[in-house]
């Protein structure tokens, strides 16, 4: 009877732990991690605030096209993001970002597909990764935060965990076509809950903590790199 609860606890575990694909671990460990630790000189702290299992809302500051592989890799568990439909359908390509986690939405989808798509993959116990400004920023700051993040949580119930990635928008600029290898790392601050309900008062309540959350960690992160 003992054996058969704790077969019972490790597989409802696993039902909220999506698998970390052959094809994730190759990607994840044979070509990221040396990017990130050796030339990047990259680490990571405070990633014990991640939770281990479940759906969780993994929201950061956007500040280069480095952002969505470091952060699938420096968290220790997958991380999904949105991706252009149009990369599936180039075979190779399609069946690493697939392994990755990313999932399609179509050019010129409205929000609502998008916002499905994502909650979907937060059902399925997935870590799912929103950039707050939507869009790359040469400063590398939240300065114009969207409510996605947290209407993403309030449909869904899943925490937010806020993730400042330091001096990746200094590491490989908008219109750079080389990085430059300056030290990248990641601070990874206390989860947030979901907002109490999906009006818009409270919306912009729990996007404007995240933006304090990240922000503040963007500049004790400077203080580091002095």
């Amino acid at each position: 009877m003992e054996q058969l609860r704790v077969n019972e606890g490790i597989e409802a575990i696993n039902k909220d732990r999506p698998r970390q694909s052959f094809v994730y671990g190759c990607v994840s460990y044979l070509f990221v991690f040396p990017i990130f630790r050796f030339l990047f000189r990259g680490q990571t702290i405070g990633s014990s605030n991640l939770p281990k299992t479940g759906g969780v809302v993994v929201v950061s500051n956007h500040g280069s096209h480095l952002d969505p592989p470091i952060l699938g890799h420096a968290l220790g568990r997958p991380v999904a993001f949105m991706a252009k439909s149009e990369l599936f359908r180039v075979p190779i390509l399609a069946s690493i970002i697939s392994a990755c986690g990313a999932y399609p939405v179509k050019r010129g989808a409205g929000d609502r597909e998008a916002l499905r798509t994502a909650s979907n993959r937060l059902n399925e116990g997935w870590a799912t990764g929103v950039f707050l400004d939507g869009t790359r920023q040469e400063n590398g700051r939240v300065n114009d935060p969207k409510a996605g993040a947290a209407l993403l949580a309030g449909r869904t119930g899943c925490p937010i965990l806020p993730v400042a990635i330091v001096n990746s928008h200094r590491a490989f600029p908008k219109g750079s076509i080389l990085p430059r290898f300056v030290s990248i790392h990641l601070r990874v601050g206390e989860l947030i809950q979901p907002p109490k309900t999906r009006k818009r008062e409270d919306l912009t309540s729990t996007t404007k903590e995240i933006q304090i959350s990240i922000n503040s960690m963007l500049d004790k992160g400077k203080i580091k790199n002095i």
